[in-house]
């Protein structure tokens, strides 16, 4: 026996629904933005420090038309060549824009290591900090909605997306305030130098963007807190009767998905023992959002049961013969 289906929509963490594009689109109107006022600012000033800022900006541009396209595929029901949906296309989309983080920062590396050898005077440095402070405001605004949205919808992609731009804004705002102390100490390779520390941020943001792609492309599992959910419900319905093992779990964009094998007394009816695996779903449900759960019925009395105890990853213990489990609270 087996029971599927995801939470219903009534559900307030169901996030099925939810059409997600409209956050891409911001995304890249911010980006079009943006794109225009650092590269006003680098021809004002002549900095190598805003021209790896207007160089982000492009990155930011690219990969917010991707996060568009992969939150459309996303969202595409099931079929038939897709019988789980398509929601790991989430997880492409977080890691194209991992690496042109990467590739921004190898044409920051580039761009800085001759100014660095052979410095060069700034221009018209206040109007040109003055314009790239407006496009850090528009950055800063735009990544706080995507970081939200991605939390509360469960977006690697949104969530990718804002903490790029959340780490276009800092480095926007080491920029500004090195440019500044060019202008200020007259000491011009601190211009390119600053250029590079951006470079090693923007590195390190591409890899952790990179490393969840990655994770979430394997199969990962539920977080921590959920997993400890999941076990917490699955210890309340364990008894002398019900018992519960091979719990696996893993996670594909938005959407969760759960299997496990329930042990009942061979004498129960299907009815019965039906009825028992509904009410375990629903409690599930209300602890995980948009979860689809396998579960398999097996006869407790039956030592076959028990040969596939060890599908069990971060199960609730203990693995549960009869007699080694306390009656259920």
């Amino acid at each position: 026996m087996s029971g599927a289906g995801p939470a219903p929509e009534s559900t307030p963490a169901s996030t099925a629904h939810v059409s997600l594009s409209r956050f891409a689109v911001l995304s890249i109107a911010a980006a079009l933005v943006t794109m225009g006022i650092k590269t006003v600012a680098f021809l004002i000033t002549g900095s190598v420090g805003l021209l790896s800022d207007a160089l982000e900006s492009t990155v930011n541009l690219v990969a917010a038309i991707g996060a568009l396209v992969a939150l459309r595929v996303a969202a595409r029901p099931a079929d038939e060549e897709h019988a789980y949906g398509h929601a790991k296309a989430e997880y492409f989309a977080a890691g194209a824009e991992g690496g042109m983080i990467l590739f921004a920062a190898v044409a920051i590396i580039v761009t800085s290591v001759p100014r660095l050898l052979h410095p060069e005077a700034l221009t018209d440095v206040a109007a040109g900090l003055t314009v790239s402070a407006l496009a850090g405001g528009v950055n800063l605004a735009v990544a706080l909605v995507l970081g939200r949205a991605g939390r509360r919808y469960r977006s690697i992609t949104l969530e990718a997306d804002g903490k790029h731009l959340m780490t276009d804004v800092w480095t926007s705002a080491g920029v500004i305030v090195a440019v500044a102390m060019v202008a200020l100490t007259g000491w011009e390779r601190l211009d390119p130098i600053i250029a590079l520390v951006v470079a090693a941020n923007i590195v390190v943001s591409g890899v952790v963007l990179l490393r969840r792609s990655v994770a979430g492309l394997m199969d990962t599992s539920l977080p921590v807190d959920q997993l400890e959910a999941v076990q917490a419900v699955l210890a309340r319905r364990t008894g002398p009767d019900t018992q519960f093992h091979g719990l696996r779990t893993r996670q594909a964009g938005r959407r969760s998905f759960m299997s496990f094998h329930v042990l009942v007394p061979g004498a129960w009816t299907v009815q019965r023992s039906h009825d028992l695996v509904e009410e375990v779903e629903a409690e599930l449900h209300a602890q995980v959002p948009d979860l689809t759960i396998v579960a398999h019925v097996e006869p407790l009395e039956d030592p076959r049961s028990f040969a596939d105890e060890g599908l069990d990853r971060r199960a609730v213990p203990p693995s549960a013969r009869p007699g080694d489990v306390p009656p259920a609270r």
